[in-house]
């Protein structure tokens, strides 16, 4: 029997992260709806032949067999199993980790967050947890690179920080970025979170205006961007996890867990030193980024939308079987029913 999908989203990067899910979901001859709720989601974003639900009332009606969230919450009256595969793969941030009570599945991306949801099941016993990689990545690896952008063949930076006013390095490396702009040794490429504060992102745009060497990426894919770059510039963001994926350098100001896969500096004048270590990786650091990658997401393959429909299809099948019920939460099941002014039952 085919199964009803639906995907809940909150937030435009919800498209990049769904799509190859969708792919793989009619692919098999399932079903598939999308529901966006507030007021952060373009609803141009759409594509024309995407199926889309326009009410609760009209979610509630599809029944869907499960949901998938790439955010934190999701309507507990929403019926279907309730699937996490997060908005990304840094984990370091505040919050990751955090059981909100509202996820019967977490599909995780490799051994270092597996496991940490693995001790939270193994305490909370409401919810399973399945390794299945990220779907995002699936088109990662056949993305073509941006060759048009620029006339010469200078290494090309990519910097794409987080948009986190506590994180963000966008402050702090304004200037340094722009000394480094002006000498002309890269070519640089920007791309910023579409929660960046138009006051950080302004003067980045008028950068691109002065020099011929540096583009602002606006469209909705970062994959195009991220095969072009040769090094990454960032902060705290999951980004970087991405990046790794391909084996290239990736240079971090100030992040809250350092490894050593990463170039971290707390110094803005050391960027343009930082910039020439990326460019030329030591043995040591190309080991440990190969080693990271392994912990962070290890699946190359380009079908971890598939290993999510497995287990997806795997876990309703048994029903829940072993799964206690969730707590009442009783406080964020009200604030969803007041924000989705949704009172039935």
């Amino acid at each position: 029997m085919n199964k009803k999908y639906l995907f809940y989203i909150t937030k435009n990067y919800s498209f990049e992260i769904l799509r190859p899910l969708q792919e793989a979901i009619l692919s098999e001859g399932d079903d598939c709806f999308w529901y966006a709720h507030g007021n952060s989601v373009n609803k141009e974003y759409f594509n024309d032949d995407e199926k889309i639900l326009k009410t609760i009332d009209s979610v509630i009606e599809y029944e869907p067999d499960a949901v998938f969230v790439p955010g934190n919450v999701v309507p507990h009256f929403i019926p279907g199993l309730k699937v996490q595969i997060f908005h990304g793969l840094e984990h370091k941030k505040k919050g990751h980790f955090i059981i909100r009570g509202f996820f019967d599945l977490y599909c995780t991306h490799g051994p270092i967050t597996t496991e940490k949801f693995n001790e939270l099941a193994d305490k909370y016993k409401s919810f399973e947890v399945i390794e299945t990689g990220w779907p995002k990545l699936d088109p990662l690896f056949h993305t073509e690179k941006l060759t048009s952008l620029f006339e010469n063949q200078l290494p090309c930076v990519l910097y794409a920080p987080t948009f986190s006013i506590s994180l963000t390095s966008s402050v702090d490396l304004l200037i340094e970025i722009e000394n480094r702009v002006k000498l002309n040794k890269e070519n640089w490429l920007f791309k910023f979170h579409p929660k960046m504060s138009s006051d950080l992102l302004m003067p980045y745009k008028d950068m691109e205006k002065k020099y011929r060497n540096v583009v602002l990426i606006n469209f909705e894919s970062i994959s195009p961007s991220l095969q072009t770059a040769d090094i990454l510039l960032s902060d705290t963001s999951s980004v970087i996890g991405e990046f790794l994926l391909l084996n290239k350098p990736v240079i971090t100001y100030r992040n809250i867990k350092p490894g050593a896969e990463l170039i971290n500096f707390d110094v803005p004048e050391k960027l343009g030193e930082m910039i020439s270590l990326a460019l030329n990786p030591s043995t040591e650091l190309q080991r440990s980024m190969v080693e990271a990658v392994k912990q962070l997401h290890p699946y190359v393959d380009g079908v971890s939308s598939f290993r999510i429909l497995k287990a997806v299809k795997e876990m309703l099948l048994k029903e829940n079987a072993g799964i206690k019920r969730k707590p009442w939460n009783i406080f964020r099941k009200f604030q969803q029913r007041k924000g989705h002014n949704f009172w039935k039952f």
